[in-house]
């Protein structure tokens, strides 16, 4: 269960895997159906992006959370109270304090309207809001948007992994339902190299920072943590919830799991210099399956129907496969692992989770901070 803090109508899930916020426009109608359908299917949340909301969408979904980026592209408070949920973003892990770009290409007539923008020009979304500039301000903002609907929704509040210490607290005073901490590993079609390459921190020290930060303030599990970024596999999702987290977000295993780079493509990826497995020029528009594009003749080749079931297929089994590590650690529940029931293959990773080095029983940081002390003593 997902914003039990202050709303009305917290969401209630029925596996710890969401799908995170991918536009229409970055991605087609077809495919943002899609998500919805498979969401549905196996009883999770998907979340709309930039630009607002299609019908479709909302038509296929049953938990939708609505974004509420900096751009305001496509924004509606009609559509904030049709949406079950509203993810204040902050930031994106793959862009932290970065804003964004669609290209010209990909600003379809419908894309166009929806963000009132002109058709077939470059679109740049900004890297911050245009209405509170501080925590302070995200208080009353945040407060506001509770207003508009009521105290109904849970509000999100995501951030890139930066600061992610202070972000989480300062996101927690602001009155945050829920905070999504998104690391470096995320992925994008909206940024240069740079961005994606070199700023943030990865997903496993951002979630240890994150629940540090919740325990600190004694609001772990009454504010719910979700954790996006690289996920890919049920032991991904086990670790982040035996770190501390109470759910994940996916987003380009999703798409690949819908149909992006399959196999049976392999000569058309061939043909616009790529390859199946390979192809991540998701802000080129010319995406053969049809999921990144915003080009009718290729959108058209895409079947939300088997796409969402598809979906559904890959949730289950990130679900089994978390449910199966848990029972080899003695749980009844996934949300029962806990941080001993892991251990560290490298330096690097036992010092930055706290987790014990494999065949150590007491993690590095305290190993160094007790030898540290001894040394000062003498």
């Amino acid at each position: 269960m997902l914003g039990t803090r202050f709303a009305k109508r917290p969401l209630e899930l029925k596996i710890p895997v969401t799908i995170a916020g991918m536009s229409f426009g970055a991605l087609s109608a077809p495919a943002k159906e899609a998500l919805g359908r498979g969401a549905t299917e196996v009883g999770t949340s998907t979340t709309t992006g930039d630009g607002g909301m299609t019908p479709e969408e909302r038509e296929h979904s049953e938990t939708l959370v609505y974004q509420l980026l900096p751009s305001r592209y496509g924004m509606n408070p009609d559509d904030l109270r049709r949406a079950d949920a509203i993810e204040v973003v902050v930031g994106q892990g793959a862009k932290p304090g970065g804003g964004g770009m669609l290209l010209g290409h990909k600003i379809s007539d419908r894309v166009a309207e929806m963000r009132d923008l002109p058709q077939g020009i470059d679109q740049r979304s900004a890297s911050r809001h245009p209405d509170w500039t501080g925590p302070d301000d995200l208080e009353i903002k945040l407060h506001e948007l509770r207003e508009i609907t009521d105290w109904e929704k849970p509000i999100f509040v995501k951030v890139g992994a930066t600061r992610t210490y202070f972000d989480v607290q300062l996101a927690v005073k602001a009155g945050a339902d829920v905070i999504v901490v998104d690391g470096m590993q995320g992925g994008t079609a909206a940024t240069q190299d740079v961005f994606i390459e070199h700023v943030g921190i990865p997903t496993l020290p951002a979630v240890k920072l994150a629940v540090d930060a919740l325990q600190e303030l004694g609001m772990h599990r009454q504010v719910q943590l979700v954790v996006s970024g690289g996920i890919r596999t049920g032991a991904d999702v086990a670790k982040a919830l035996a770190l501390g987290a109470d759910a994940v977000s996916i987003g380009v295993a999703a798409l690949i799991a819908l149909g992006d780079n399959a196999p049976e493509l392999e000569d058309e990826y061939r043909q616009i210099g790529s390859a199946a497995g390979f192809y991540d020029d998701w802000q080129a528009g010319r995406d053969p399956a049809g999921i990144s594009t915003q080009d009718d003749e290729l959108a058209a080749r895409f079947d939300p129907v088997l796409g969402g079931r598809r979906l559904a297929n890959y949730l289950r089994v990130l679900t089994l496969e978390t449910q199966t590590l848990a029972r080899a650690c003695g749980k009844s529940h996934v949300h029962n692992m806990e941080p001993e029931d892991l251990v560290a293959l490298t330096i690097e990773a036992s010092l930055m989770t706290g987790v014990p080095l494999a065949g150590m029983q007491r993690s590095l940081v305290d190993e160094i901070a007790e030898r540290v002390a001894a040394r000062l003593q003498d």
